[in-house]
């Protein structure tokens, strides 16, 4: 799908599915929910590349596994 579509297609193709990909599960399965795509998405710095939908959607299927961010450091 990389191959086809790019990153950012394929993050839209993704997020645009009604199912969860296979890496998705695949990741989940291995405590990794950190490497999906929905947990970029919901970066802040990644933010402006999505619509409000998407954005919502991913953080709708990591909430769903009760998936956190962890916390950014403190900047001293």
């Amino acid at each position: 799908m990389l191959g086809d579509y790019g990153g950012l297609g394929t993050a839209h193709r993704l997020l645009a599915s009604s199912e969860v990909s296979s890496g998705f599960a695949a990741l989940y399965e291995r405590d990794r929910l950190d490497l999906t795509v929905e947990a970029l998405v919901v970066k802040s710095e990644f933010a402006s590349l999505f619509t409000e939908d998407e954005i919502g959607i991913a953080q709708q299927r990591l909430d769903q596994l009760g998936y956190r961010p962890p916390r950014a450091p403190k900047a001293e």
